[in-house]
């Protein structure tokens, strides 16, 4: 590989807001589980289960931090970019499962609606919303820079609309004293974590099960490399991810007569990085399509 690549430099950079993030919502977390158990409510439970899931989903960041900085070995030779997605997975799984229970208990609220506490509950929400406003500001730099800061910064912002929810139950219980708007505004977040639950799970796996990055279509970039100079035709192409950000690209090249396969692989990886940010180029230049190779390359020039 050639010098330049950025391998969790800008993810590097944000850790410190990560870890600021990660302390002030663990923190809170736990006061919002006793003050939802104690006020009884279970909307701000369910906020509390998500914001629990935003700690979880901070420290993986963190751990994905951690795991960029340690350089490929003899055992895995690109690293540990995949521990990403395996987070992902696990952090998706707990997802479900918590909207699942929100929505299952929501249902028994429904017929046996209990008394709530809603100035203990409007207290906490508004803190928990203070809390969640400080990390977006805390994260919302490296979100730009960083796709995995990016999802920590989705998760917080998510959950802010949580707290928001639960003020709103709150208020209407302190106005009218109407206690289902409590199970409803539980149910309104869980609906709210099923279908990100589910976009996250498939990201995940399509990591892992290495389909093509979202954002690149083979057809376009199949297209790109036969439009370059000296190409006659393109096989065997395969792109993957290691990671969120990091795609990985394999194809066999067959040259016209007289091209310089050297310089057809120099201009391949050349465009393959500047016009589809693909780094992590291996290129087989070939003289004839029966698969003999005149040339091999891992990499960028």
């Amino acid at each position: 590989m050639g010098a330049g690549h950025d391998h969790g430099g800008g993810e590097i950079r944000h850790e410190k807001p990560l870890w600021w993030a990660f302390g002030l919502t663990a923190t809170f977390l736990v006061a919002e589980v006793v003050g939802g158990l104690l006020t009884n409510s279970l909307a701000l439970l369910s906020d509390a289960a998500h914001m629990g899931t935003d700690v979880i989903a901070l420290a993986i960041s963190l751990f994905s931090v951690r795991l960029s900085r340690r350089p490929p070995d003899a055992r895995r030779s690109y690293g540990y970019a995949r521990m990403e997605a395996l987070g992902a997975m696990v952090n998706g799984g707990l997802l479900f499962v918590v909207a699942i229970y929100i929505l299952w208990e929501a249902i028994g609220r429904f017929r046996q609606p209990p008394e709530v506490a809603s100035t203990g509950m409007l207290v906490i929400a508004v803190l928990g919303l203070v809390v969640n406003l400080i990390s977006m500001r805390l994260l919302r730099a490296g979100s730009g820079e960083s796709l995995n800061v990016k999802g920590a910064y989705l998760e917080v912002w998510a959950d802010m609309l949580g707290s928001v929810g639960v003020i709103v139950g709150a208020v209407v219980i302190m106005l009218t004293g109407w206690t289902p708007i409590d199970p409803i505004i539980a149910v309104l977040i869980g609906l709210w974590v099923l279908p990100r639950t589910w976009v996250l799970l498939r990201q995940a796996g399509n990591v892992l099960m290495q389909g093509v990055p979202e954002g690149l279509s083979l057809d376009e970039i199949r297209a790109a490399l036969l439009a370059q100079p000296g190409v006659a035709s393109v096989h065997d192409l395969h792109a993957w991810a290691l990671g969120s950000r990091e795609p990985v690209l394999s194809a066999h090249a067959v040259v016209e007569d007289g091209a310089s396969p050297d310089a057809v692989r120099v201009a391949l990886a050349r465009m393959l990085e500047t016009r589809f940010g693909i780094e992590h180029a291996t290129l087989q230049i070939e003289g004839e399509a029966c698969g003999q190779s005149a040339q091999g390359h891992a990499g960028h020039p």
